[in-house]
């Protein structure tokens, strides 16, 4: 008998097809389309509230969607039953919006959560393990540190550590340089780039700055309104004349984003109810 696997390399690794989700009576992707290739690393753009974190929610079986489906390793993840989709999730790598670091553990029992949590491997080399992972990311000589002990740009490289502590084969960042010094921010980038490298990984990045993602991604989609408004490599991007890549790549106030959430006419909420006179 011969052996077909699955998939195959050419295959996307992360298949997004029509997908719809809202939240109660908001809706917020609204027949979202797209495809991640394996080995790269994406970056999902767009303002805040456009259904960007909501996407790896849906990626990681979190939520589950209205309509259309996610797929990721040719699987639909939605209809996996609980034992398949943890199997699933044990080959992603998440780093959460401002590290989401476990603040009663030390960095180094933070790298070595999940390691212990899904493998049956022997303290030893685990301990291995998450000193090679804090390696990797500059920090081996502070694994005895408590969390609150570590400056924000320490705090997320120890978030990357543990993201791929298990060797993933999808690694998702949710705001990964958010909020960080220049200094900081461009170091978490480049590790960013450089560990997807090293590990053979595909990588989502969803963040909202574009002039440092742009650097080091090999891909960016623009998602508004639920749906992706603009797509291309960093230097098909630069020179972009879609509405909405160049004003969000400008930072320009003016353009197919509008400031004001959507509202009745002032005058018609300040309007003074007649006087009963």
């Amino acid at each position: 008998m011969i052996w077909v696997p699955m998939t195959t390399p050419q295959q996307p690794l992360v298949e997004i097809h029509d997908l719809h989700f809202a939240y109660g009576d908001r809706p917020v992707l609204k027949g979202l389309t797209l495809s991640i290739p394996r080995g790269k690393l994406v970056a999902i753009l767009g303002t805040s509230g456009s259904g960007k974190t909501t996407l790896l929610r849906l990626l990681g079986g979190q939520l589950r969607p209205a309509r259309g489906y996610v797929k990721v390793n040719g699987q639909v993840v939605h209809k996996l039953n609980t034992r398949r989709l943890y199997e699933l999730r044990r080959q992603m790598g998440m780093m959460f919006q401002a590290g989401g670091l476990f603040t009663d553990l030390s960095v180094y029992e933070n790298i070595a959560f999940p390691i212990r949590e899904h493998t049956t491997l022997p303290e030893s080399m685990i301990r291995d393990l998450v000193l090679m992972k804090l390696e990797a990311v500059g920090l081996r000589g502070a694994h005895n540190l408590a969390t609150g002990e570590l400056s924000g740009g320490m705090a997320r490289r120890v978030a990357l550590a543990r993201a791929i502590a298990l060797d993933p084969m999808l690694i998702m960042y949710d705001e990964p340089i958010a909020g960080l010094d220049p200094i900081s921010l461009n170091a978490i980038a480049q590790l960013i780039r450089t560990l997807n490298d090293a590990l053979g990984a595909t990588s989502i990045v969803v963040t909202y700055d574009v002039s440092e993602s742009l650097k080091v991604v090999d891909y960016a989609f623009f998602i508004s309104d639920g749906v992706v408004v603009g797509e291309g490599t960093p230097q098909e991007i630069a020179t972009s004349d879609n509405a909405f890549v160049h004003q969000f790549v400008n930072a320009e106030p003016d353009g197919p984003v509008a400031f004001d959430y959507p509202a009745t006419p002032l005058e018609a909420d300040l309007e003074l109810m007649p006087s009963s006179s």
